[in-house]
């Protein structure tokens, strides 16, 4: 369903009870609503939440930002390495208050949270700015951006920017598959059929790098949120893949420190994906940690 929130259109997915739980899960940088697996979604169904997927702006069917320009990602990056302030098109904290936006549309005035990667930092945007809206929180795979925490290697960043070789969507397949075989699971290997059904789908669905860029930039400009994890009181999970090579867990363990009686689930094996091996222990976890809240 679209949605009008925050001055934006949203794609929005509800699947779940009508009266049970609401559950928000937010996507990560680049990744379309689809990218929660139905497999989990489905399980947290069946565990009573409503749950509500959306893409976040500038992706997937939702807004998309061009007018606002593709931003130069190596200037970007050579501005955070020198500790100087970056410009991006929008900033992160905008991005969660689309979510409260949508929350708003919805009628929902508390909800459990669900972050993987970028949707984790924005999801702690929410948790800090609006402490009154959110019941708990889970964030996966992700991190307070603080500048001591160990960064990926030159070979996961090179990966990670690196574009198809061509604008079909075949090239574009195959690069995504390639990309997922750098930061993905060692411990879990993928259904290679299966891997390559969902990405082929989503790539049909909706294809907008120039919002990745986009949304890159903003999570580079939004630097150490350490100071707004003081603020977050709603009961918090964290869980993070041991052998992730994007986010590494000592930033797990980060969150854990800094956000009061956080509890941490470290996966061994886990990159930086949804494995569907994991995927009973992830919904087990994010019901759990739900039911700290009552």
């Amino acid at each position: 369903m679209r949605i009008t929130a925050n001055g934006l259109e949203f794609e929005v997915d509800e699947q779940g009870p009508a009266d049970g739980e609401p559950l928000l899960m937010i996507m990560g940088l680049g990744m379309q609503l689809v990218a929660w697996p139905d497999e989990l979604v489905a399980d947290l169904a069946a565990r009573g939440f409503r749950v509500l997927r959306m893409d976040n702006r500038d992706i997937g069917l939702s807004a998309h930002l061009d007018h606002l320009g593709t931003p130069n990602l190596l200037r970007a990056s050579l501005r955070h390495l020198l500790r100087l302030k970056v410009r991006s098109p929008y900033a992160l904290a905008a991005m969660a208050e689309d979510c409260v936006g949508v929350l708003d549309h919805l009628g929902i005035k508390r909800v459990h949270v669900c972050g993987a990667s970028m949707g984790g930092m924005i999801a702690q945007h929410i948790a800090a700015s609006h402490p009154e809206r959110v019941k708990s929180l889970t964030l996966i795979m992700t991190s307070s951006g603080a500048r001591h925490l160990p960064q990926a290697k030159a070979a996961v960043r090179r990966a990670l920017l690196s574009r198809p070789r061509g604008d079909d969507t075949e090239s574009r397949v195959v690069h995504a598959l390639g990309v997922w075989r750098v930061i993905g699971s060692p411990g879990y290997p993928p259904d290679a059929a299966r891997q390559r059904r969902r990405i082929e789908s989503s790539i049909r669905r909706a294809w907008h790098p120039a919002g990745v860029a986009r949304q890159l930039v903003a999570i580079v400009a939004d630097g150490d949120r350490s100071s707004l994890l003081k603020q977050i009181v709603a009961p918090t999970r964290v869980i993070h893949g041991k052998d992730d090579p994007l986010v590494p867990v000592p930033a797990a363990h980060d969150l854990v420190k800094k956000i009061e009686h956080a509890v941490a689930d470290i996966i061994p094996g886990m990159g930086h994906d949804l494995p569907e091996q994991l995927l009973p222990r992830v919904a087990a976890g994010i019901a759990e940690n739900a039911g700290r809240s009552r």
